[in-house]
């Protein structure tokens, strides 16, 4: 007797409704990537060209130049937006990039917590968004 079956977690990883949620889960990460490195270049703008903008606390452990954390800030927005961009193509090294990059954030944006406390929790928030979102979904493994 020739038993014939198709393994379960094969028609289930095929499943049109498991596609749509990882097609889904990567567009929101990319969204939400741009979204955070378009808003990370200009809090890096503002921290370059305003340093009065900001808080200024005394007793803070990590005191930083305001400038010295505009350059970071711009820097961090930029390669956020480049490998948001990259996220469109599903690729692995973005996948890889945008946890890595929007884990740079988040470090970053706590790390200068008390010069802008809302924007900071906000960036922080998107960031682990995008950390969650690119680690839950598995597209590849929904490819036809």
């Amino acid at each position: 007797m020739t038993e014939t079956h198709t393994s379960d977690s094969t028609t289930a990883e095929r499943h049109p409704t498991r596609q749509a949620w990882a097609g889904g889960l990567m567009a929101f990460a990319a969204v939400t990537l741009l979204l955070t490195g378009v808003l990370d270049i200009f809090r890096g703008i503002m921290g370059i060209a305003e340093d009065d903008i900001f808080v200024s606390t005394r007793q803070y452990v990590f005191r930083f130049d305001l400038t010295g954390w505009g350059w970071i800030h711009l820097a961090l927005g930029t390669v956020a937006v480049i490998v948001g961009l990259g996220l469109f193509t599903g690729a692995m090294w973005a996948r890889v990039a945008g946890v890595a990059i929007a884990g740079l954030i988040v470090i970053g944006n706590f790390l200068s917590l008390p010069y802008y406390p809302v924007w900071s929790v906000v960036m922080i928030a998107f960031s682990a968004f995008v950390i969650w979102a690119l680690c839950v979904v598995k597209p590849d493994r929904f490819a036809d």
